[in-house]
């Protein structure tokens, strides 16, 4: 199968935090991926699993360290698809939010200096309320942040993900994002085309919903695709019920391994005419929590998607 002009797979480097940026340049081209979504966190302590990895720090990115980076993305033969940082900048607490949205400011302005265009992360949420009582402050929140976004000549794709896994995100999940009806509303509100998505089918496959039933109308805010997979547990599904916390009922996996119809879904955003990257995500423990574990998953999750790229 010959390449799909301008699809490109990669994966997202959260996944590997023991590695130094180059190393993950080095998997990623031994293992034949195109692209790698570098994790942008402030250097520190995670807040939770999958965050706080650093592989490009924009604190301090000075033109000679930019160099550095896209130097190494030469060698390699790897590009970097977008810079990537997932806070909730609509916590209810002031100080936590404060962080998240300094932060992104640094991030979104870093992209320009690596050559890049895209900036992924969440829109936040106060899970304690309504979408409705959230509204002022993400508009409060997000009108100067995709303005700045705007100057700097970079998108923003907000990932679709609820953020709601656990009883610390109960009830309403820390990200807003989550729907169709709430996209049409964010840009309707926000109607920059700099403020768009980072879709990842196993979030609608989560909530129940079709993972292509959405793409032809939101298909000029496509900016990004993370590709991961979910698996319901019908059983445990049928003794707690929908309403409990979904880690309860489900668990993520690589794609090919859960709900998904990897090729409905690529021959979808291929006829609304995405040319653009498909980074995986790896959250599955099945493959093991160690570092060879998920370079496994890795290299497994890259060989089910590949016929679709060659």
């Amino acid at each position: 199968m010959n390449s799909a002009p301008g699809l490109s797979l990669g994966f997202v480097s959260a996944i590997l935090p023991e590695c130094s940026l180059e190393e993950v340049l080095q998997f990623a081209k031994a293992e034949r991926f195109r692209c790698v979504e570098a994790m942008c966190w402030p250097v520190g302590k995670a807040e939770r699993r999958f965050a706080g990895v650093t592989h490009v720090d924009v604190s301090d990115l000075t033109p000679t360290r930019a160099d550095d980076i896209l130097g190494l993305c030469a060698v390699h033969g790897v590009d970097l698809s977008a810079l990537g940082y997932y806070p909730n900048p609509l916590d209810p607490d002031p100080a936590v939010s404060g962080v998240a949205v300094k932060h992104l400011r640094r991030v979104i302005a870093a992209a320009p200096k690596l050559g890049l265009n895209t900036v992924n992360t969440f829109i936040g949420r106060d899970w304690t309320r309504s979408v409705d009582a959230n509204w002022p402050r993400f508009l409060k929140t997000w009108r100067p942040l995709v303005a700045f976004a705007e100057d700097q000549g970079v998108r923003i794709g907000i990932e679709t993900c609820p953020m709601l896994f656990t009883g610390d995100e109960w009830p309403g999940g820390k990200n807003l994002a989550t729907s169709p009806a709430i996209w049409r509303r964010m840009y309707a509100d926000i109607p920059s085309p700099s403020f768009g998505l980072n879709f990842d089918p196993s979030h609608f496959a989560l909530q129940f919903m079709d993972p292509v039933s959405a793409l032809h109308e939101f298909r000029d805010r496509l900016f990004h695709v993370h590709a991961k997979d979910v698996k319901i547990d019908r059983a445990r599904l049928n003794e707690v019920g929908a309403f409990a916390e979904p880690l309860k009922w489900h668990r993520p996996r690589i794609p090919g391994y859960g709900e998904i119809d990897w090729a409905r879904f690529m021959a979808a955003i291929m006829e609304i005419g995405y040319r653009g990257p498909v980074c995986i995500e790896v959250e599955d423990d099945t493959f093991g929590k160690s570092l060879e574990g998920r370079k496994s998953a890795l290299k497994v999750a890259g060989n089910v998607l590949r016929p679709y790229f060659e």
